[in-house]
């Protein structure tokens, strides 16, 4: 028993001890390389967003992955949560530390008034209904331009609050170090809270909501609960973005946002909790990283959400569990033929889509675009590269299938 433990404790300890290096490493080797001993401040902009990003997947993940809701209008509690956290902030004299709780009232209510009108539903009709109410926050933030400020917002100076211990917050470092201890006790309570029993009884809602209520469970209540603390999180994570950039848009009530925070969750994994994790940290590596250097980064983001959801339908965490499984059932020396196929078959077509749709958009948009440098090469060279390409990860795909069909016959689970 204790060999058991021994071996399934360090599995739970690993993936928060990534997640505070993450948050913690990047900033400390920045400081120490720069002259000035200060992070960069693009670094800390990226991981902030990185931060709130997570905060809000997971929170998104209270509804669709332990009670079944698919939502369409979770943005809805994160943008009016940071929209009363920034007018409460400007009309009194509140430390900016306590102001994500204000956002997680806030975004309470709003997920309260969603109950209302959908935890009866299920399904199709509750990701319906949270759309339309989704859709009205929206219309109502520029049709109430006194409150929601109209097109500029509602903008905050983070510095105007109490000082703490000598920290103004005005300071991006300062800002971030907040945002992080926000990001790291929101994922630790979310965490607890998907391991009581009132958790258990949303699992159960959520696979046979008929017999949760022959077992005297009302599923219409338990839906509700997990709708206002999934938006609680939500007005936190909302919160933590106003802190982030000092602003309040009205854009952030928006169906992008909802459309962002489900695909980061669904490419995830919502069956894990880390998996809104990784699938965070994804969506931001394509919104900040790739979006910096193309113009198409929507079109990479909708491609890649397409090849998780046909390749692993349970996410990048349920693909990495599997891949660990066979690791350990077949050993290094099994796996790395169908491995390596596959990851040079993977680079292969992702090279060749790059190069292909960076050329379009180079003739769309000329001189004005990053990848206007392809204009230079004969169209006859990059037509041969991308074909070429484009055969190589075709018959690298055939020998991977081959490859993981060996294992397969070896008794190794589907991949």
């Amino acid at each position: 028993m204790h060999s058991v433990r021994s071996t399934i404790k360090p599995r739970i300890r690993a993936p928060w001890i990534a997640l505070v290096a993450l948050l913690a490493m990047p900033p400390l080797v920045s400081a120490w390389l720069s002259p000035a001993g200060v992070p960069q401040g693009w670094l800390l902009a990226a991981l902030a967003q990185a931060a709130t990003m997570i905060v809000f997947a997971l929170s998104y993940n209270l509804l669709l992955g332990e009670t079944g809701l698919l939502s369409f209008g979770h943005a809805a509690p994160a943008g009016l949560g940071a929209l009363a956290a920034a007018q409460v902030f400007n009309s009194t004299a509140m430390p900016l530390p306590l102001l994500p709780i204000v956002g997680g009232v806030a975004g309470a209510a709003v997920g309260a008034l969603t109950a209302l009108f959908a935890a009866r539903r299920a399904g199709t009709a509750f990701a319906m209904i949270t759309l339309g109410l989704g859709e009205l926050v929206a219309a109502a933030a520029w049709a109430l331009p006194d409150w929601f400020g109209g097109e500029a917002g509602v903008a905050i100076d983070r510095a105007s609050g109490p000082a703490i211990a000598g920290w103004t917050f005005g300071p991006q470092r300062e800002a971030y170090c907040l945002i992080a201890l926000w990001c790291l006790a929101a994922s630790v309570a979310i965490h607890v809270l998907t391991r009581t029993p009132y958790a258990r009884l949303a699992n159960a809602v959520r696979d046979n909501p008929v017999r949760a209520a022959a077992l005297g469970a009302t599923p219409a209540r338990v839906r509700a609960m997990m709708i206002v603390l999934g938006s609680a999180f939500a007005g936190v994570a909302g919160t933590l973005a106003l802190i982030n950039v000092e602003l309040a848009a009205s854009e952030s009530v928006g169906m992008t946002r909802s459309a962002g925070v489900l695909i980061a969750t669904v490419t995830g994994g919502s069956a894990s909790f880390f998996g809104p994790v990784l699938g965070a940290l994804v969506w931001v590596a394509f919104s900040v990283g790739v979006a910096s250097v193309s113009r198409a980064w929507m079109l990479y983001v909708g491609l890649f959400f397409i090849v998780v959801v046909l390749s692993a339908p349970d996410g990048l965490a349920g693909f990495a569990a599997r891949q660990r499984a066979a690791l350990a059932q077949h050993g290094w020396r099994r796996c790395r033929a169908y491995w390596t196929t596959a990851a040079l078959a993977a680079g292969s077509g992702t090279l060749a889509l790059v190069l292909a749709v960076q050329w379009a958009y180079a003739q769309r948009f000329g001189d004005d675009d990053a990848s206007a440098w392809l204009m230079a090469l004969s169209p006859r060279v990059l037509v041969a590269t991308i074909v070429a390409l484009s055969l190589a990860a075709a018959w690298l795909t055939r020998r991977a299938g081959r490859a993981a069909t060996a294992l397969a016959r070896t008794g190794q689970v589907r991949t």
